[in-house]
């Protein structure tokens, strides 16, 4: 049987403090001081979510929706393996893909409605601000959880890079966090200590200074020994660096 294409209509939203894709953890689960949501369209009543409450994890199909229209190759350069080393598209969860739909498990942390909309809050979300997700699934550990399963060349968990703020940095932090609520000082942390540059640069420093965007703050650090420095946390548009 030959399909020729199959629809399929999100059935709500992703809001995140992920504003652009440089910075965005790999893997879901690795970054989790800041929670998202996932808002659902008003047609999906809280009958839809019934049950949903009593299970601690789900996983999230979704759509690369960044990356649409941008092709995709049968071998890619994943990561882990130093960006020098290709395996084949399956063999990897690149978001360059024939049909660019992702899977992440994440954590369920609350189910409320706001307005006419049922929201999910979610922990340890791996996903760009604005993501399409096409289907919820509950997280089963008897059935999801293989302990002895091989995991190839991604077997153990990625090295994390001590992360230091400068006295400047430390500073802004308490302007823009002064409660503590937004867990600021936390996610920056746990964002950089995954290293979200680009595997080459490990291999060829030559640039040490970077920046990404998280909530609507501008964060720029730069490469110091093994690990890196925050040099500034400003709000997008004040940025003097």
């Amino acid at each position: 049987m030959t399909v020729q294409a199959i629809h399929c209509a999100p059935i709500g939203f992703i809001r995140s403090c992920y504003k652009e894709k440089f910075g965005i953890p790999r893997q879901a689960g690795l970054v989790n001081a800041v929670p998202a949501t996932l808002v659902l369209s008003p047609s999906f009543s809280q009958e839809t979510v019934d049950g949903l409450a009593d299970f601690s994890h789900l996983w999230l199909l979704f759509l690369f929706h960044a990356h649409l229209g941008a092709g995709w190759q049968p071998k890619v350069r994943p990561p882990r393996l130093g960006g020098n080393r290709r395996v084949g598209v399956f063999a990897s969860r690149a978001p360059f893909r024939p049909n660019p739909i992702g899977l992440s498990a994440v954590e369920l942390l609350g189910i409320e409605r706001q307005g006419s909309a049922m929201v999910l809050r979610l922990g340890g979300v791996d996903l760009l601000d604005g993501t399409p997700v096409l289907d919820i699934k509950p997280y089963i550990p008897y059935a999801d959880a293989h302990p002895q399963a091989r995991a190839g060349f991604a077997s153990t968990a990625p090295r994390e890079r001590p992360v230091t703020f400068s006295e400047v940095a430390e500073l802004q932090v308490r302007r823009q966090d002064p409660d503590g609520k937004r867990q600021l000082r936390r996610l920056i942390q746990q964002v950089l200590a995954q290293d979200p540059r680009p595997a080459y640069l490990d291999r060829r420093p030559a640039r040490d200074r970077f920046g990404l965007r998280l909530f609507d703050l501008e964060i720029r650090w730069q490469v110091r020994g093994e690990g890196f420095l925050v040099v500034s946390v400003e709000p997008i548009g004040e940025s003097t660096s």
